[in-house]
């Protein structure tokens, strides 16, 4: 009887030790995948590759958890789905009409202010879907939209009435200032060095920069970032506050 008990619990920790064997093998072999197909696939998707994601998905759960499946099986049908996803991808950007075919076209919901029912009916839109993208884009009142394009991937993009655009500064006559991207030089507390080179500055620079503004150490930083007019800004470590509190 002992023996059979230890028999049993030796089987068990095999089958522990395949599925954790699968499951790692499955999720590198995902991530390669991925990375080959690149950012599209994780963003929002189209018909196509909400299919393909489903099925490599499914494949890689399949090869994890089912031990009587061979799991080089899945791995190649993981690897299958994401090459053939790759064709596609390459052939779609190549020829406007393989992209209309596996990607699909835009449709119009709203045009010049007026609801367009084929439209709706053609993404399987009913009233209450559409007033709810449009609430989504910040638009509460319909009347207030030139035009509704449901895009590839699912997304609503609103154009609003000529009278409801939010004022620029070019339309008041403003003279804007140079823009560009934010270098984070302390995460965490820690310097980035590589993102202080980037901006031609060094350690002893932010050093003076944070005694310039009263900080000795920089254990309290969360994050501190330098804009291209090589202001510094800096936010603090809140600990122990939660900003929740205010809503019960």
């Amino acid at each position: 009887m002992v023996i059979l008990m230890n028999f049993n619990m030796d089987f068990k920790a095999i089958e522990v030790l395949d599925v954790v064997v699968r499951s790692l093998l499955s999720l590198v072999t995902l991530f390669l995948v991925t990375k080959m197909l690149g950012k599209k696939q994780v963003s929002q998707l189209s018909l196509f590759d909400y299919v393909i994601g489903i099925s490599i998905g499914n494949f890689a759960a399949e090869m994890s958890i089912n031990l009587e499946t061979n799991y080089i099986n899945g791995t190649v049908a993981v690897v299958i789905f994401g090459l053939v996803a790759y064709l596609v991808s390459i052939l779609t950007m190549k020829s406007i009409h393989l992209r209309r075919f596996f990607m699909g076209v835009p449709t119009v919901l709203i045009e010049h202010g007026k609801l367009l029912v084929e439209g709706m009916k053609k993404v399987k839109f009913d009233m209450n879907d559409l007033l709810e993208e449009c609430r989504i884009n910040g638009y509460f009142d319909i009347s207030e939209i030139e035009y509704a394009i449901m895009e590839t991937n699912g997304t609503v993009s609103i154009l609003p009435k000529g009278e409801y655009k939010p004022v620029t500064m070019k339309d008041m006559n403003l003279k804007a200032s140079k823009q560009g991207l934010c270098a984070n030089v302390i995460i965490d507390g820690k310097v980035m060095k590589n993102n202080l080179e980037n901006i031609h500055k060094d350690i002893r620079w932010l050093e003076k920069e944070l005694k310039v503004k009263g900080y000795k150490e920089m254990g309290n930083i969360l994050l501190a970032t330098v804009d291209m007019n090589e202001k510094l800004v800096i936010y603090e470590k809140n600990v122990g506050k939660d900003p929740t509190d205010v809503l019960e």
